[in-house]
């Protein structure tokens, strides 16, 4: 089998192929399903194995001392070769997974082969891809949780003991001092707790997402920000209880804890940081110091790990075995959500240059996940087919001319009101036909717009060569059909969004491409046409890291009648429009998505989705329907390079960054980008030249759009994978 390790020496890092472990009594042997890289304690062991000796020395002074007792007791050679051997040999690295029992050892009873098990231990839950693991070290991974979502198990429980020593009550304030991976979870097991949480980071990302995920407030901690929002919310008493889930050499979290914490508050250590007490801020405070031990009662102890002896539930309430099983069941239910927290998954294989991107800054992440290939397991994300955009050999030829010649099927009110105003007064723009269902709707269009002509015979359309483009602007279940049978007549077409409301339609669409060679094709996906959001665009630049977006649409409800209602017929709400807005991101971040993650509020169409992008960046779409009619319809913020780009509901946008920039409001309606992608349309269809927006990323945004359905109904991430 393979296993990452490490030289602790010479810093080398390598996959070696090492013996697969036996099936010791009193454990089970599991296949990894998933591991999960601790961007906090194991890069800290990676940098250290590069440092020169002195380095290694000054990093790790308790490993000094032991040198030092061995050589008054042994000797300095004797101590040298030891100490020499021991460093000049391969260590493990990692200790959080999840994976299937492969064989279950004498005297477990709680698991079969085949189940899901999120594991534990620095010993045990390595990155491996076997790994033999006592019973007080793995738990059951609940029905319906994602196996990437339970390899979070250990660092969770690890946030979930620091937790429980700050004994936080109903109604308290914390601070958490550091949001890298456990600082973000203990913000969640915090909030869920009752309890309003600051956030203290020098990352304007991790704050950001820390306030996403429940944090009342979060800012720099040099800054006056975090100060003010505790006097804020405590009444200028200080918080209840400050979390050093910070690293590093700085003195200054345990200083900050002392200036923002009230008198007797609680300060728990959870994080490996520089502890120099300032004796009269803590003695006048009386505060209490305490110190967090990993995963919880048990870690340490041979006898609980090893032995498998439980410690009574009467003494003990919370194990090490029983922290891992509460967070799992958090996850289970959506009381703590980790997705958002995954900036990156990397293949096994590619563990060692992982391992660099992330030392070297290249790979900028709060969580990292390895997979492991050729597994099954039955809590495994689904995967989602990106169809492959197949072209054929011998496109037929185009050739400019203008005016250009216009088709529209259908004349409801979104085309009579967002776009035939635009093209009927648009320059070298002829509307030839339209074509309705109702004699007396195509009529009123023609009366109105100055079609050439009104019908009802859509093949009449079709079979008419002067006709150079046509627009389907129909009900969302007849888009697909009506766009393969434009594309198969030559006919360059701008369907409204959605392009397909099922898989099967979107490669009926495909297929339509491939036969005839015509690839003419544009969504109405207008806003990344808007101008206010190309101007932000421009204004926030280009980008090198990667970007958190979040994107609120408060949709509001619908009208009572609506067929958007129609959800046998028409699709749901989302699938109609949300390619809008995954559009939108995936243009801001100048990529398609790998992945999609949905959730939905029982009982309403309240939607979080979460898109994760090649390099690591993240989209966060809030599609809700409970909202005020009073708040904006669309919010959005990128942040990414030290640089935020805020858009409020296409009226006024702003850029912070080494210079503020903010536009003036606009004078007039907001403008959501349609006349500029009428007019890009136009210019396509009469130059010949490339449509505006290239068809594999319209497939791939309706294909994402898809996959969220697919998403709330597995429960799990969905991978978009490219054919």
């Amino acid at each position: 089998m393979k296993q990452v390790v490490q030289n602790y020496k010479s810093g080398e890092l390598a996959v070696l192929d090492v013996p697969v472990p036996g099936c010791k009594p009193g454990g089970v042997l599991v296949r990894t399903v998933h591991s999960l890289i601790s961007t906090g304690t194991e890069l800290m062991k990676v940098s250290e194995a590069g440092m020169s000796m002195v380095g290694k020395a000054r990093s790790r002074p308790d490993q000094v001392a032991k040198v030092m007792q061995s050589v008054a007791t042994n000797g300095l050679p004797a101590t040298y070769r030891k100490v020499m051997g021991k460093l000049d040999s391969y260590t493990p690295l990692g200790y959080s997974l999840c994976g299937v029992v492969e064989q279950v050892g004498p005297g477990i009873d709680d698991v079969k082969t085949g189940d899901l098990v999120a594991c534990a231990g620095n010993e045990h839950a390595l990155h491996a891809e076997l790994n033999w693991v006592p019973k007080n070290l793995y738990a059951p991974v609940p029905d319906g949780l994602a196996s990437r979502h339970a390899a979070f198990g250990t660092v969770g429980s690890i946030a979930m003991q620091g937790v429980r020593q700050g004994g936080p009550q109903l109604g308290e304030v914390a601070l958490v001092v550091g949001l890298g991976l456990i600082g973000q979870l203990v913000v969640q097991l915090l909030t869920a707790s009752g309890v309003r949480v600051v956030g203290a980071d020098p990352d304007p990302v991790r704050c950001e997402l820390a306030a996403r995920l429940g944090a009342a407030a979060c800012g720099d901690p040099s800054s006056a920000a975090v100060e003010a929002a505790v006097a804020e919310l405590t009444g200028g008493h200080g918080v209840d209880q400050v979390y050093l889930a910070a690293g590093g050499g700085s003195n200054q979290p345990v200083e900050l804890a002392a200036r923002l914490c009230r008198d007797r508050g609680r300060v728990v250590d959870i994080g490996k940081c520089r502890l120099d007490l300032p004796w009269n801020a803590y003695y006048e405070k009386e505060l209490d110091v305490r110190f967090s031990r990993s995963y919880g009662p048990g870690r340490y102890d041979p006898e609980y790990e090893l032995e498998g002896r439980d410690y009574p539930i009467g003494y003990v309430r919370w194990t090490e075995r029983r922290n891992l099983a509460c967070f799992l069941d958090l996850l289970a239910r959506g009381r703590v959500d980790v997705e958002p927290l995954v900036s990156h998954v990397a293949d096994f294989d590619d563990a060692v240059e992982t391992y660099q991107r992330l030392k070297d800054g290249d790979l900028k992440a709060v969580a990292v996940l390895f997979r492991y290939a050729g597994h099954t397991a039955g809590a495994q994300a689904p995967a989602v087919d990106v169809p492959e955009v197949r072209r054929a050999a011998s496109p037929r030829a185009r050739t400019a001319k203008s005016p250009v010649r216009l088709a529209f099927v259908g004349a409801g009110n979104y085309a009579t009101s967002m776009l035939l105003p635009h093209l009927a007064r648009r320059d070298g723009v002829e509307l030839s036909t339209v074509v309705t269902t109702t004699a007396l709707s195509a009529a009123n269009a023609k009366r109105k717009f100055g079609f050439a002509e009104a019908t009802t015979d859509l093949d009449a359309v079709l079979g008419d060569k002067s006709v150079d483009a046509v627009f389907v602007a129909t009900r969302h279940s007849s888009h697909a059909e009506l766009t393969r049978r434009a594309l198969l007549s030559g006919k360059a077409v701008f369907v409204e969004k959605p392009l397909a409301l099922t898989e099967d339609e979107l490669a009926g669409v495909l297929a339509a491409v491939e036969e005839s060679g015509n690839d003419r094709l544009q969504v109405g996906f207008n806003r990344r046409f808007a101008p206010l959001l190309q101007e932000a665009r421009k204004q926030f630049g280009a980008r090198t890291g990667p970007a958190s977006l979040r994107y609120l649409v408060n949709a509001g409800r619908l009208q009572e009648g609506s067929w958007y209602l129609r959800q046998g017929t028409e699709g749901s709400r989302f699938a109609g429009e949300g390619g809008h807005f995954i559009d939108t991101a995936s243009w801001l971040l100048g990529a398609d998505p790998v992945s999609v993650y949905a959730l939905a509020t029982p009982g309403n169409e309240d939607l979080q989705v979460v898109l994760r992008y090649p390099d690591g960046s993240t989209a966060t779409l809030s599609y809700v329907t409970t909202g005020s009619s009073a708040f904006p319809k669309e919010t959005l913020d990128l942040v990414a390079d030290g640089k935020v780009l805020r858009l409020d509901d296409f009226v006024r946008a702003s850029v912070y960054g080494t210079k503020r920039w903010v536009s003036s409001r606009l004078p007039k309606a907001r403008d959501k980008g349609q006349n500029a992608e009428l007019a890009a349309f136009v210019k396509a269809v009469r130059s010949g030249g490339p449509m505006p927006v290239p068809l594999e990323s319209l497939v791939a945004t309706t294909a994402a759009t898809l996959a969220v359905r697919t998403g709330l109904a597995s429960g799990a991430p969905v991978t978009l994978a490219r054919a």
